[in-house]
């Protein structure tokens, strides 16, 4: 709509120059996690197609439950493809098979936009306590805007077998990456209020979800389709700010609970954060 009275055209102008010189200033980037639900030969086209349109608004996308086979690499190729087709390019990497259990081994995977983010050296599987956790994090380091971050994914064992024995080992991580901004994400299948994660806390790390169940029900019961607050992100707030986060209710596009788990049992869940004044690195360092 045309304003022609000039009594509004100075707020208006004020507003878009605050907005958009805000934005050039501020270091900001979106990640998101995702627990793929077997990720692999399985996925139709159709739902990696639905998978690409669910993340082409991040900058870096960090996901879990990678098949180990030939397949689950395949499938991450073919997300990276469908992404490529959305208006930007992508990159990705995929982790080793995790050293779990024959039945439980799976992969990881981070995927990322090449003009927002750069990935720096490549991607590793933390070995300080391989033979105390089953799935092993999955770390890398990425710079945006010349601030370093290091996403730290990891996909914990299931609550039944007390994931809270592996992840008190994160409190130590800190410590062993000393100077790295830490960022852990993933599917811990445990609350973010549980106590294991008290260390972290005291050590200024945060969650950015509360209260907030990120797990499937099979079938929705009082319009209530989720189940279990297990997937979060946690960051240090002495190192980053956190300017929004949230979680994409992706069974709202599908006509019922079995349709959407094809997709996956979980729910993808975001951060955008601020990393103004962190640390930086120089560009050499970076991959291209």
């Amino acid at each position: 709509m045309f304003i022609k009275t000039r009594q509004y055209r100075l707020p208006i102008l004020l507003s878009f120059f605050f907005f958009f010189f805000n934005g050039m200033l501020i270091a900001q980037v979106k990640v998101c996690s995702w627990n793929l639900q077997n990720l692999g030969k399985s996925k139709s086209d159709t739902e990696i197609q639905f998978m690409a349109e669910t993340l082409k608004g991040f900058d870096v996308v960090a996901l879990q439950e990678v098949v180990a086979g030939y397949g689950g690499p395949q499938a991450v190729a073919r997300l990276a493809d469908e992404l490529n087709r959305t208006g930007a390019k992508w990159d990705y990497e995929i982790s080793a098979a995790t050293n779990s259990t024959p039945y439980a081994t799976e992969r990881y995977a981070f995927l990322w936009k090449t003009a927002k983010v750069k990935k720096i050296n490549r991607a590793v599987l933390e070995q300080n306590f391989v033979d105390k956790i089953d799935r092993e994090p999955f770390l890398a380091d990425f710079s945006y805007d010349g601030k370093i971050f290091t996403l730290v994914s990891f996909h914990a064992i299931p609550k039944k077998k007390q994931p809270e024995t592996e992840i008190k080992y994160f409190k130590f991580l800190p410590d062993l990456y000393s100077g790295k901004n830490l960022i852990f994400l993933g599917d811990f299948n445990l609350p973010q209020s549980h106590t294991v994660f008290n260390p972290l806390k005291k050590m200024s790390y945060r969650p950015v979800l509360k209260a907030q169940k990120t797990t499937m029900k099979m079938k929705c019961v009082a319009e209530e389709c989720l189940a279990s607050e297990y997937d979060n992100i946690f960051f240090n707030s002495g190192k980053a700010e956190l300017l929004a986060s949230g979680v994409v209710l992706i069974y709202k596009s599908f006509p019922d609970m079995k349709a959407v788990r094809r997709i996956s049992d979980h729910i993808p869940v975001w951060a955008e954060f601020d990393f103004e004044g962190g640390s930086e690195i120089s560009n050499d360092l970076l991959e291209h």
